[in-house]
C-alpha cells in the first residue's frame, strides 16, 4: 500500500482540535486495511515528523435511508498519531 493511500484526510472536528492543542494527537481518516506500522510511516514521512504512538477506531457504515431506500454507508477507520515531546505539530494547509 503506498503512502498516500494510508492516509486519507485531516479530520478536523471540535474534539480533534482540541486534542490537538492539549496534548499533541492529530486526528485521521485512514485506509481500512491499513495497520499502526504503515499508519506511523506515513504521518512520518509525510509531515517529517516523529511519532510516539497510534491509535486505530474502526468505525461501522450507517444505515441510511433515501424515502424507501435503505442501504449502508462505507466502513472507515480513524487514526490518532501522537507525536514525541518537542515535535511541532503540523498545520494541514501546508501539505
Amino acid at each position: 500500500m503506498m503512502i498516500q493511500e494510508v492516509v486519507r484526510r485531516p479530520i478536523v472536528t471540535e474534539k480533534a482540535v482540541a486534542q490537538r492543542e492539549a496534548s499533541q494527537i492529530m486526528c485521521f481518516e485512514v485506509a481500512v486495511a491499513a495497520n499502526k506500522v504503515q499508519i506511523r510511516a506515513a504521518v512520518e514521512r509525510i509531515f517529517k515528523v516523529k511519532v510516539e504512538s497510534v491509535r486505530t477506531e474502526n468505525n461501522v457504515g450507517k444505515m441510511r435511508r433515501r424515502g424507501r431506500f435503505s442501504g449502508y454507508g462505507a466502513d472507515w477507520k480513524k487514526a490518532y498519531v501522537k507525536l514525541k515531546p518537542g515535535q511541532k505539530i503540523p498545520e494541514y494547509a501546508e501539505i
